[in-house]
């Protein structure tokens, strides 16, 4: 369901000291970092990301995938888990707002999760205004409309039941379950990828139809770039990895100047 409300800015309550008027200020978006103890350059890019590059913005938006995977929020009993939630919930005592999308990686964060990284949950998709210009943000794997036996699944794995059902499962299950979903997934990075795979032009078409807006923003498909839609204009945020073969990552900037496409310090 489309959701469009005021967001709750650095200037407007968030928690923390030092808060500065955040009229000039950027917006940062980012996706798809996929974290784990598994790619240790990529979670330094993304501390120094939070610690030095996110300094100068208003607010930092995560579209989705943040986490390789996310079983339930009993997961912030692990020391890394925990570790990165610390280092986003830094943000808010700076003054600086994160918000945070479900991705089809870890649509299971939860309020103990935001809670614990001093973030504000976006629904998917969701509009915004910045900087006079307004924009609609999304994870993109709805968007992907070709990929009809994931559609098809995205609507059972998003249904408040079966989720549930799910995170009373026994830790130990839910998490070996996930380490056989990852280890196929990646088995399945060799093959040649499916155009069914990224979005649709009818699917962004629809949705920039009925936003009512002329830019979207999204991540899931790992093909960063800026396309030119029949209804506006669709930015991909870049994966990250910094750990295997060709450095990957990146961020989209939105200031008083408009949208610029930036790569990692």
């Amino acid at each position: 369901m489309l959701q469009e409300t005021p967001l709750r800015s650095a200037a407007a309550g968030v928690p923390g000291e030092g808060k500065r008027p955040h009229a000039a200020r950027p917006f940062f978006f980012i996706s798809d970092l996929h974290l784990s103890e598994a790619i240790p350059r990529t979670v330094a890019a993304f501390e120094h990301f939070i610690r030095f590059t996110a300094e100068e913005a208003d607010s930092v938006f995560i579209l989705g995938d943040l986490f390789e995977y996310w079983v339930g929020d009993d997961m912030l009993g692990d020391p890394f888990v925990a570790g990165m939630a610390a280092l986003m919930h830094t943000l808010s005592e700076r003054g600086i707002a994160l918000y945070i999308m479900h991705g089809n990686r870890d649509f299971l964060l939860g309020k103990r999760f935001m809670t614990a990284a001093g973030a504000i949950w976006l629904p998917d998709p969701f509009v915004i205004t910045a900087f006079g210009a307004r924009i609609t943000l999304a994870h993109g794997d709805a968007l992907c409309t070709s990929d009809r036996a994931y559609i098809r699944f995205r609507r059972f794995a998003r249904c408040r039941a079966a989720q549930m059902l799910f995170l009373a499962s026994p830790f130990k299950w839910r998490h070996a379950l996930a380490q056989r979903m990852r280890k196929a997934s990646h088995e399945g990075r060799s093959r040649p990828v499916s155009p069914k795979y990224d979005v649709t032009h009818e699917g962004v078409a629809a949705l920039l139809k009925q936003t009512g807006t002329t830019i979207l923003v999204h991540g899931h498909t790992h093909r960063p770039a800026r396309h030119s839609e029949p209804g506006g204009t669709r930015w991909v945020l870049p994966d990250w990895d910094l750990d295997h073969g060709e450095r990957r990552g990146g961020y989209l900037r939105i200031d008083a100047t408009g949208l610029r496409a930036l790569p990692l310090d």
